[in-house]
């Protein structure tokens, strides 16, 4: 499976941005979808930011609820993080990430987890 996320850039304090991570390959490997955030630099922490399930059922971390959504299109294998409201906290990485049915599902390998190449976001005042 590989993950391509798109969508990154620069945006305004108060502005939106809209991720896209698609997905392609052995794409029924695929479950609960996922974007993290890292800070660069050595020894910095991946960050849970939203998660999806299969059937579509969002989770956040506290400080983006209410700020970004996260949504899914399974005909598409691709999920969306809609960021508005952003601040200067969510400069970042952000990394699309999938849970797969690993080592199988039926008789295709499949690994347990899956990571984009990411996508710089930069939020300025």
């Amino acid at each position: 499976v590989q993950l391509v996320e798109s969508g990154g850039g620069s945006a305004q304090v108060g502005g939106s941005l809209t991720l896209s991570c698609s997905a392609s390959g052995d794409t029924m490997c695929i479950t609960t979808m996922a974007w993290y955030r890292q800070a660069p630099g050595p020894g910095q922490e991946r960050e849970l930011v939203a998660l999806i399930t299969k059937n579509g059922s969002p989770g956040y971390e506290s400080s983006v609820k209410g700020r970004f959504t996260i949504s899914r299109d399974n005909s598409k294998n691709t999920i969306y993080l809609q960021m508005n409201s952003l601040e200067p906290d969510d400069t970042d990485v952000y990394f699309c990430n999938a849970l797969g049915y690993g080592p199988y599902l039926g008789t295709v390998h499949c690994e347990s987890n899956y990571w984009g190449q990411g996508t710089r976001v930069t939020v300025s005042s």
